[in-house]
């Protein structure tokens, strides 16, 4: 007997992912429900050869539901999440909304996958930000061996990151610079096509972007509260796939050639390092990919002990889709829960 999975914000950009790869990995699923609000009702959304009727969240009923994948914003994960909690759902959410409650864990399986076992608390699972995501999963198997001190890391955020208005955003300027037509900033402060943005998320006070801040306090939940990060976010006119350019401080001692050999035997680490031209991984090979792929390795000689590296994603899949899928798939593997049906 199989699961019966609900996903939530079917129609978006990652809502349309979480359906592919839910199909691709084969989850053992006997129904998948595409949920999304009203005015989505009806639309239909693909999963593997099959079409799939979206139906209103606010009008479904949750309690012969197994996992809910949600994919709807942190303002409708904040409403409906604890409900669906409540009504014996297991809840895998992709917004932020429950990512620094801390009777809520925060997931990555390669990462963390023993603080899983703290989901019933509430019966929610946090998927953490796309641009840590990626940034932990190479971290961790360096830190288990040589006890990362600090993190300087910058990234080049694709639009996708930004959701299906981002990635219009900069489909529509790029046309309109071609051609001569005035260029509108809608979803941006400023202008994406050919130009970089070093500004995603709300200003802090501290000068400071909440996605810069996010990045901080997830590594330091998921991996170790003791390691002091920095990082500057960018937007970068791309349309799928995350980069990061990071520099690492390491308690111990550890060479480029030790760094490659551990990450290559890490799992969802992917190394293409050779030091000629086009050696290395871009953003857009990524595209498509599961793995997290690890570049230009080398030791950094302004600190003691320290690396820099260059690390991208496809922030669609390991970002967001992929980890939630992975979060449910290890639910099931660890026997933390079982079909509704075969229950009763």
């Amino acid at each position: 007997m199989g699961f019966k999975v609900a996903v939530v914000g079917a129609t978006g950009n990652v809502g349309r992912e979480m359906l592919n790869i839910l199909e691709e990995r084969g989850f053992p699923a006997d129904e998948v429900v595409a949920l999304a609000s009203r005015r989505s009702q009806g639309t239909e959304v693909s999963y593997g050869d099959r079409t799939l009727k979206v139906k209103a969240l606010d009008q479904y009923d949750f309690s012969d539901t197994d996992i809910c994948i949600m994919s709807a914003g942190g303002e409708v994960s904040k409403q409906w999440s604890p409900k669906i909690g409540k009504q014996g759902c297991v809840v895998i959410d992709n917004s932020s909304a429950f990512r620094y409650d801390q009777d809520v864990p925060l997931i990555v399986p390669e990462v963390n996958p023993d603080a899983i076992a703290q989901f019933t608390r509430k019966n929610i699972i946090a998927n953490p930000n796309c641009s840590t995501a990626q940034l932990v999963v190479a971290l961790k198997p360096l830190h288990d061996v040589a006890r990362i001190k600090r993190v300087v890391v910058a990234t080049y955020q694709s639009v996708s990151g930004a959701g299906k208005e981002g990635m219009d955003e900069l489909f529509t300027q790029t046309r309109a610079v071609f051609v001569a037509d005035s260029v509108e900033n809608k979803k941006f402060t400023k202008r994406i096509a050919f130009n970089v943005i070093p500004h995603i998320d709300v200003f802090l006070d501290d000068g400071f972007t909440k996605e810069e801040w996010k990045m901080v306090a997830e590594t330091k939940k998921m991996l170790d509260p003791k390691i002091k990060l920095t990082a500057t976010c960018v937007r970068v006119p791309v349309f799928i796939g995350h980069s990061e350019a990071v520099n690492i401080e390491f308690e111990t001692p550890i060479t480029a050639d030790e760094a490659r050999d551990i990450l290559r035997e890490a799992p969802g680490c992917q190394v293409i390092d050779k030091r000629e031209d086009g050696g290395y991984i871009t953003p857009l090979e990524s595209a498509g990919e599961d793995a997290t792929f690890i570049s230009r390795i080398r030791e950094d000689s302004t600190v003691d002990n320290g690396l820099a590296m260059w690390i991208v994603s496809d922030n669609l899949r390991k970002g967001a889709a992929l980890n939630a899928i992975q979060i449910a798939e290890l639910l099931i593997e660890r026997g933390l829960i079982q079909p509704k049906k075969q229950a009763a």
